[in-house]
């Protein structure tokens, strides 16, 4: 059997026990529901009835003659209603009248006059002045002769308004019906409560087949992912968190697959509006220059546009490689690291940058720490928060960058001694085209280079912070699952 078949009938088979459940519960429950409800009604036919008795009793005397007649008219008037598809022809109630004692005075079927009712509990209670009901089989050899009745007291016309309960109860009138009269109405429940379940099913059933369709493939991804990453080693909590960061980009790469265009729509606003400035002055100086001016001004508008061509094209350059990045979803490939020398790799390639501007870049690296990763992105990462923090050193400061191990993570910190991080901009610092400017120029930088330590740290299953150092100056700290070696300190 296949997974997709075995998927398929699992899910199937727990939706249909549950359905067979819920039906079942309701099924089962229709019952008393509608006997509920029609001892509802049987009570105000009850009231009615007595009230209607009420009205000529006196002396204890209860007349019966109206009500009989009442009840011989009814019994031969023509009736028809059709009922949620249940045609009802006749009126079909039971009614007996009892003094005070209990002796039956009047039977609408004419079997138990002169009887001795009081043992019954509908008639016992009702003139005891409390409620009465039952539920009685009528006839032991017929079971369709289940009939409910229920009772209500008649009082006496004329007894005062104080007075204890049932002191002036005169006699009662119960009112009964048969339950097979209303099992058609729960009949017809039932068969319409099973269509709906066979309907939900089917529907269901339709729904779980095209689902399994996209799901299988997914699940199986999973579980090729899962038994790649055990191929390459490590703790089963590292294998997790791998498999975890494997499945967030996943979920994020169907979101931006579903964000389509306004996705693209955002990059491109974003993009036009930071080319813009540059275009502008590459624009102006290129107008000017067709005037004559000394050459020492000539070769100032010549520089300034170099710059701005400069900026619009490390513009270009870290957009794309942002966009690649986050297009990956997940790392191509993963292999053992040592993180000290990938730091010290990214400080060799900031070193020009930083002699231009004075700064002195001074290591503390723990040479045990491995990681694993793309040793491309991990170092292109590490440089990034080296430069952002050489282009905020004030001249003859020190960037200090250290790696070290925190618990079972490894730790690399960039720390500068500048003015460090505004407050308004602790929420923003690592979002795209989200730039600072530099404390010597005034110019801002591409915005980018945060944004991709994040991506690269999300990759690799770690995490990325800039805060400001408690005595001066900014703190970046990139945070990554350490690799477990024989010779790593305990």
């Amino acid at each position: 059997m296949s997974r997709r078949t075995r998927l398929f009938l699992g899910i199937f088979a727990v939706y249909l026990a549950a359905v067979a459940f819920v039906l079942y519960r309701v099924t089962a429950d229709l019952d008393p529901r509608y006997r509920e409800s029609a001892e509802e009604a049987l009570v105000d036919t009850a009231q009615l009835l007595a009230t209607l008795l009420e009205r000529n009793t006196f002396n204890g005397v209860i007349p019966i003659d109206d009500l009989e007649r009442t009840l011989n008219h009814l019994a031969q008037r023509p009736v028809y209603a059709k009922i949620f598809g249940i045609e009802k022809t006749r009126v079909d109630l039971h009614v007996y009248v009892t003094d005070r004692s209990g002796i039956v005075l009047y039977d609408s079927r004419g079997r138990d006059m002169g009887g001795d009712f009081l043992a019954w509990r509908d008639v016992q209670l009702t003139l005891a002045g409390a409620y009465g009901a039952r539920t009685t089989q009528v006839d032991p050899a017929d079971p369709q002769s289940v009939t409910m009745y229920v009772g209500a007291a008649i009082r006496e016309r004329g007894a005062g308004t104080h007075r204890l309960a049932g002191e002036d109860i005169v006699g009662m009138v119960a009112v009964g019906k048969k339950i097979s009269d209303f099992s058609p109405f729960i009949q017809n429940a039932r068969e319409k409560l099973l269509l709906v379940g066979l309907i939900s099913t089917a529907a269901f059933a339709l729904l779980l087949l095209i689902a399994t369709v996209w799901l299988v493939r997914p699940f199986g991804l999973v579980a090729d992912l899962w038994r790649a990453l055990r191929r390459q080693g490590g703790s089963p909590i590292s294998l997790g968190r791998r498999l975890a960061q494997a499945l967030r980009a996943a979920f994020a790469e169907t979101r931006d697959t579903l964000a389509g265009r306004s996705y693209a729509d955002e990059y491109v606003q974003t993009i036009a509006h930071e080319l813009k400035s540059p275009l502008a002055a590459i624009r102006g100086a290129a107008e000017l220059l067709r005037e004559p001016m000394p050459e020492e001004v000539r070769a100032r508008f010549c520089g300034n546009i170099e710059e701005q061509v400069a900026r619009s094209q490390a513009l270009i350059e870290r957009l794309l490689e942002l966009s690649a990045l986050e297009r990956r979803g997940a790392l191509e490939r993963s292999e053992p690291l040592a993180l000290a020398a990938l730091a010290r790799q990214a400080a060799d390639e900031v070193l020009p940058l930083a002699a231009r501007r004075d700064v002195r870049i001074e290591t503390a690296l723990d040479e045990r720490l491995q990681v694993s990763g793309d040793a491309f992105l991990l170092q292109r990462a590490i440089a990034n928060l080296l430069r952002n923090a050489v282009d905020f050193a004030p001249a003859g400061s020190v960037v200090t960058l250290a790696v070290d191990r925190q618990h079972d993570e490894a730790q690399l910190t960039v720390r500068d001694h500048g003015p460090g991080l505004p407050e308004f901009a602790h929420e923003r610092i690592f979002e795209k085209f989200y730039s600072l400017p530099r404390p010597d120029t005034g110019r801002k930088g591409t915005g980018l280079g945060l944004a991709f330590v994040r991506e690269v740290a999300g990759l690799h299953g770690g995490r990325v912070r800039l805060a400001n150092h408690p005595q001066g100056g900014a703190l970046a700290t990139l945070t990554l699952p350490r690799r477990a070696t024989p010779w790593a300190p305990a």
